[in-house]
């Protein structure tokens, strides 16, 4: 048995979380040590449910803490919600933004909807072995969920226009936090076309956040819903 290898092997391993983690506590020097642990056995368990299921693209699965995690989060940098406030994630896939966010913010309510049940089965699961009780599932289509939120949250499922029809009869009326209720969506490119006509809408450089070179291009549409 090659023990010094085994052992090798492990710190290799820890070393690789360490350094994730880093990045994490780099923008969020605010986390508590059970936050830490729980982003630290996220970016464990993505990659080996991604092995079953492919929630994220075999390619991005390395680039995990980035591309997806941190990303993510930078709706945290956006918007500090209030403790007590609603959030549906729509289309959340595997838990994106959703579980993130619901690590960063333990005293709000994250609500996960997706289509796809095998996928909300993973970000289910992910949820359940990092501990999270502030997060709740539903398998199907937006227009069944009748509940009311603050924030309608979603990471580059549709245009803006059809993202803000479809989630205008969920946002609630009482406003209890820094900015109006409304919809807030991770993108990426050019957004002139999509978002012509919508004057209402702010669009924010996410690597006003992030100095990564994977955010220049990306940003976050806030849309409010009076």
């Amino acid at each position: 048995m090659d023990i010094l290898g085994e052992n090798r092997d492990k710190l290799r391993e820890f070393c690789y979380f360490c350094s994730m983690i880093d990045k994490i506590v780099k923008y969020f020097p605010n986390l508590t040590d059970r936050q830490q642990e729980q982003f630290e056995a996220m970016m464990k368990l993505y990659p080996e449910w991604n092995e079953k299921i492919n929630v994220i693209s075999r390619k991005d699965i390395d680039n995990l803490e980035e591309s997806h995690i941190l990303h993510s989060l930078a709706i945290g940098k956006f918007i500090s919600f209030s403790p007590g406030s609603r959030v549906m994630d729509f289309g959340t896939g595997g838990g994106l933004p959703g579980l993130p966010l619901a690590v960063l913010f333990p005293d709000v309510h994250f609500h996960l909807i997706d289509r796809i049940g095998k996928k909300l089965k993973v970000a289910a699961d992910i949820a359940e072995k990092i501990g999270l009780t502030n997060v709740t599932f539903q398998h199907g289509d937006s227009g069944e969920c009748r509940d009311k939120f603050d924030f309608v949250v979603s990471r580059a499922v549709m245009p803006q226009p059809e993202l803000v029809k479809l989630s205008r009869k969920n946002i609630a009326r009482e406003q209890q936090n820094a900015i109006p209720n409304g919809v807030i969506a991770l993108k990426g490119g050019d957004l002139c076309a999509e978002l012509r006509g919508m004057k209402s809408s702010e669009t924010v450089d996410i690597s006003n956040y992030f100095e990564e070179d994977f955010f220049e291009t990306k940003k976050i549409v806030y849309t409010p819903i009076a």
